[in-house]
């Protein structure tokens, strides 16, 4: 067996993504840990005094997905040079390990204040240190967390548009993978509580970790 492509494994990691964002927009606050884009709007709304939304938390959601995206810089500048395989593999297996923390305490203690700041914390480090790595990967359309150029690529370059959409199968399937993880999280989420979520998260990239082979 050798291992599931990259393009495979992106899929997959982007429906995560569409959990996790789920667990922290429906469950902690209206912030988002994954997708950065709405996270700096919301911290727009919440500076301005919007109801609903936190300084505090979306301020620690940047803060926490940047240091990860810090560290997956290091991470890259030690270990980038070797085999695509081993560097997603390391990359993934931190993820699962920070994710499945953020599974535990939410499962531990439940409702309280600073498991909302740990789970938003750990989550965020973990999508940050995991999109400095997608970015390094560079593979066209398949960024995990961010779809508004993968839509604008789809309508833009299909038939309507210049007629020169080559990706949009890949496109098409990254939009649907965000949404698929999405409506699955919220579902979790408004019936079962957040841990539940981010422990299928945490198997699923520790799984990803496993079986990635490096190969586009």
């Amino acid at each position: 067996m050798r291992g599931l492509r990259l393009v495979a494994v992106l899929l997959s990691l982007t429906v995560v993504s569409g959990l996790i964002d789920a667990v922290s927009y429906l469950g902690l606050g209206r912030v988002f840990t994954a997708n950065m884009t709405g996270n700096v709007v919301v911290l727009g709304f919440a500076a301005a005094g919007a109801p609903g939304f936190s300084v505090p938390h979306t301020a620690t959601s940047l803060a926490c997905f940047l240091l990860g995206a810090v560290t997956g810089g290091r991470l890259a500048a030690r270990v980038g040079g070797g085999t695509r395989r081993r560097w997603t593999r390391l990359t993934l297996a931190a993820e699962a390990v920070l994710v499945g923390a953020s599974a535990a305490v939410a499962f531990a203690w439940p409702d309280t204040s600073g498991t909302r700041y740990a789970l938003i914390a750990l989550t965020a480090f973990a999508m940050g240190l995991r999109n400095a790595t997608v970015r390094k990967l560079g593979i066209p359309d398949l960024t995990t967390t961010v779809l508004t150029m993968t839509l604008t690529g789809l309508a833009s370059e299909s038939r309507l548009g210049d007629a020169t959409g080559h990706r949009s199968p890949r496109r098409t399937a990254s939009v649907v993978a965000m949404f698929v993880g999405a409506l699955l999280g919220a579902l979790l989420v408004l019936h079962h509580g957040l841990g539940i979520p981010l422990l299928i998260a945490a198997v699923a990239s520790g799984a990803l970790a496993v079986v990635a082979s490096g190969r586009e």
